[in-house]
């Protein structure tokens, strides 16, 4: 990640990734795991990130800005991307982690997936994945210096409780979900910056003439019945010019 390169701690840990020391990496592992799996899934239910079921779901949510998209730069590349868009938090750390590997391995970072609606999920997927949300991506696994400095990098940040990183073996590459709101706070301490996230806040939202509470839900990826929540509704009665609240 881009840290400030003054400090000794960091100059050291780069001296140790480029001669790479196999006994202390050999420790550090990104084994997944059910809980690892079910962690994941909490985040995401938890800040009530919209699972898309579909590619027209994915599409309106990239129509309305609740994703922004992975174009790719000097520092990364995708390939083979169906689908190359996520939340504004996980690509902010898509081009963080992507110029740090660019600078450590002289080679560009490869995403091989970003948001994957539910109706293209591969076979062997989990049913909690968290793909559908836009909070997670995979990456291109690397070779020999460059995999240690992507392993230990990822495994430096979960231990932080950023992101949650697991090396997969069939196919192999790297699952990271990024935890929007703990990696906000985390770049922010870093950088002095705002970060943008999704992560469920809810915004003001003005009725339009033909609106309903059933459009509005299911523009916003949520329920009437969250709706009528948030806005203390009794019915579903609404009136053009109203204000309402509605998850970003």
């Amino acid at each position: 990640m881009r840290i400030p390169t003054s400090s000794p701690a960091i100059a050291s840990l780069t001296t140790l990734l480029l001669v790479s020391l196999p006994g202390l990496l050999a420790a550090q592992s990104l084994r997944g795991s059910p809980a690892s799996v079910d962690r994941m899934y909490d985040y995401a239910s938890s800040h009530e990130l919209h699972f898309y079921e579909t590619s027209t779901g994915v599409k309106n949510a990239v129509d309305e800005g609740r994703f922004v998209r992975l174009s790719g730069n000097a520092d990364y590349r995708l390939h083979d991307v169906s689908f190359p868009y996520v939340l504004p938090a996980t690509r902010t750390f898509v081009h963080r982690l992507a110029a740090e590997y660019h600078s450590a391995c002289g080679q560009p970072l490869i995403v091989t997936s970003a948001v994957r609606p539910e109706a293209w999920q591969p076979p062997n997927s989990t049913p909690e994945s968290v793909h559908p949300t836009g909070i997670a991506i995979d990456l291109h696994k690397p070779r020999g210096s460059c995999l240690t400095w992507l392993r230990h990098v990822l495994k430096s940040l979960e231990d932080t409780g950023v992101i949650e990183a697991t090396e997969e073996h069939y196919p192999p590459h790297f699952h990271v979900a990024v935890y929007s709101v703990p990696y906000k706070r985390y770049v922010e301490r870093q950088t002095g910056n705002e970060v943008m996230v999704a992560d469920g806040s809810p915004k003001q939202y003005e009725i339009r003439k033909g609106d309903s509470l059933w459009s509005i839900a299911h523009r916003y990826g949520t329920s009437v019945e969250k709706l009528q929540q948030l806005n203390d509704l009794d019915g579903s009665t609404i009136m053009a010019g109203q204000t309402i609240m509605v998850p970003r």
